[in-house]
């Protein structure tokens, strides 16, 4: 019984491949809040069990961009059209901002 109070928890080791950036960027956030690597993975595969999948919502983007190469003439012509109409209506916005929406919306 005494063995039981000294027993060692087993561990399984994972090998993983991630793209360096984001495995800097995410030991940034885990040392701030204290995790180490290790731990926050035990926390996902943990969510995993319990929620019997993946613990966040996992969705196609609304649409997907579309190469201008690809289209018609005519296609063409119509989507410079709805720009130009958008454009006069005042709807605008930075490229830094449509930048960042296409990095967060298709990982470009």
């Amino acid at each position: 019984m005494l063995w039981e109070v000294f027993k060692i928890a087993k561990t399984a080791n994972i090998f993983a491949r991630v793209e360096p950036e984001i495995k800097e960027q995410a030991e940034q956030v885990l040392e701030q809040l204290g995790i180490p690597m290790s731990n926050a993975i035990g926390l996902f595969l943990r969510q995993v069990v319990l929620q019997r999948g993946i613990p966040f919502d996992m969705k196609l983007p609304k649409s997907k961009p579309f190469a201008f190469g690809s289209l018609s003439e005519e296609r063409f012509n119509a989507e410079i059209e709805k720009g130009l109409g958008d454009l006069a209506a005042g709807k605008v916005a930075s490229a830094d901002s449509v930048a960042d929406r296409i990095h967060r919306d298709y990982g470009v």
